[in-house]
């Protein structure tokens, strides 16, 4: 999500697919900001208990931002199983926001309150600096006591590996697990749409011109909150993947160089957006609403479209019931495969501080594991491994799972945008509501993000 934040035969071979390719380019990652200075990473255990009931009485302090709907729902059975089953394991979670997690775990890995277990952003700006700055554990001795190189698709882990010393991001050592899948696309309202006498568009001509075609029927087209500005992001990636090939938006995300954030392509997909505030195709107060508040209002019939990620389908399910549907961006060309972003959700770690990393390793396991997958995808989620086989026979998330399976097989699965350097989620999310707000013109847009972007090239 994170931004949020991010895998499969769906589970296995369609990452394999889709996010090899993807990563076959380079690698990258999401929100904060600042560096960290270089430290000595950890050095990896040499041996492992992989055996939770013989680890004594422990109690384990858990920060995750597994907090809305179906996110909460997995993580507190999941949480209940492993308690059950490991009796002398207390939990002891600490749940919040995404943004409040971006925010406090800088500096909560660094204090005498270090948490045991800590779901970490991806990004450079966050999981690469925790593992620049020896804060988080390195998993790789693990990854071969669980089999999880065996169990995980090479192309899941290498959104959560680096280098030791934190410079390379997409190879190196082990440093966390993710549970969830992601993609993100255009939820909207079944209902609303039949009584406007339109279907599902097949081409982004098609979507462009139904947007407009919302707005004279006095109608909002497309509703989007943005207080927090990462959600902008995830409008601004779908229409970036219409405008510039795949190839260059994955080199630009994850920081690899000759990129160019000012050529014509990408200019112009931050014209569209533009262009669309400028139609009144977006509520008036995108960058004065919070993100979970405009989920909110969507499913109680505000607005047509909301273009967000995969992890809101438990909410809208629960609010729009069978009127709540689903599809990945429409392509350009309609013989052609869609182009979204998305990737996998955030990892979680074990930090350096914990007392107890084997039982912080035996439950990261535990909440990944072939039975914690069926658990997720029970409760609304799109599960990381076997989606295929999980995926519901009805209802919105029957849609989801076919738009990611789509989106991977047949088109391209775009990076977050704000991996590509340690800042770019605060440049990136401050130049887009600048752009929103008619601040910025495109171009000068396009400037301030290849300033962020060059800068780190160079460096």
């Amino acid at each position: 999500m994170s931004a949020q934040r991010t895998r499969r035969g769906w589970g296995r071979a369609l990452l394999g697919g889709g996010v090899a390719a993807l990563l076959a380019l380079a690698a990258g990652c999401a929100p904060g900001t600042g560096t960290v200075e270089n430290t000595a990473p950890t050095t990896p255990k040499t041996s492992v208990n992989t055996d939770p009931a013989s680890m004594g009485e422990v109690t384990l302090t858990i920060w995750d931002q597994e907090v809305r709907g179906g996110q909460n729902d997995e993580i507190e059975a999941l949480n209940k199983q492993f308690q059950e089953k490991y009796p002398n394991i207390t939990l002891d979670r600490h749940a919040q926001s995404f943004d409040d997690l971006q925010k406090t775990g800088r500096l909560v890995l660094t204090g005498p309150d270090a948490p045991d277990v800590i779901e970490a952003n991806n990004s450079r700006s966050q999981m690469g600096a925790f593992v620049t700055a020896g804060q988080l554990v390195n998993l790789d001795p693990y990854a071969e006591a669980y089999g999880w190189r065996d169990r995980f698709p090479e192309s899941v882990l290498k959104l959560s590996s680096y280098s030791p010393d934190g410079k390379t991001f997409g190879s190196g050592s082990l440093f966390g697990l993710p549970q969830v899948g992601e993609v993100v696309g255009f939820y909207y309202n079944k209902a609303k749409l039949a009584q406007l006498n339109l279907t599902v568009p097949k081409t982004w001509a098609k979507l462009e011109g139904q947007l407009k075609a919302i707005k004279d029927a006095g109608e909002t087209p497309l509703v989007l909150g943005n207080l927090e500005k990462w959600p902008a992001i995830h409008v601004f990636g779908p229409v970036q993947g219409a405008h510039t090939p795949a190839d260059e938006i994955t080199n630009l995300a994850l920081g690899n160089p000759g990129g160019d954030w000012t050529d014509a392509n990408n200019v112009a997909a931050a014209q569209q957006v533009q262009d669309w505030v400028k139609a009144g195709y977006l509520n008036s107060d995108v960058n004065g609403a919070a993100y979970d508040d405009i989920v909110a209002k969507f499913g109680k019939g505000t607005g047509v479209y909301f273009l967000g990620g995969s992890w809101n389908t438990p909410t809208l399910q629960e609010a729009l019931g069978d009127d709540a549907g689903f599809f990945a961006p429409p392509p350009v060309d309609a013989s052609a495969g869609p182009a979204t972003t998305g990737g996998t959700s955030l990892p979680f770690a074990v930090t350096s501080a914990s007392k107890n990393p084997d039982a912080a390793a035996a439950y990261i396991n535990f909440i990944t594991s072939d039975d914690a997958m069926k658990v997720i995808a029970e409760k609304g989620n799109l599960p990381v491994l076997h989606a295929t086989e999980l995926a519901p026979s009805s209802g919105v998330g029957k849609e989801v799972y076919a738009a990611y399976e789509e989106v991977t097989t047949k088109g391209h699965l775009l990076p977050y945008l704000d991996y590509a350097t340690p800042t770019f989620s605060d440049t990136l999310g401050a130049a887009l509501q600048d752009l929103i707000a008619g601040k910025k013109t495109p171009q000068e847009f396009a400037a301030t993000l290849q300033k962020d972007y060059g800068d780190f090239i160079k460096g």
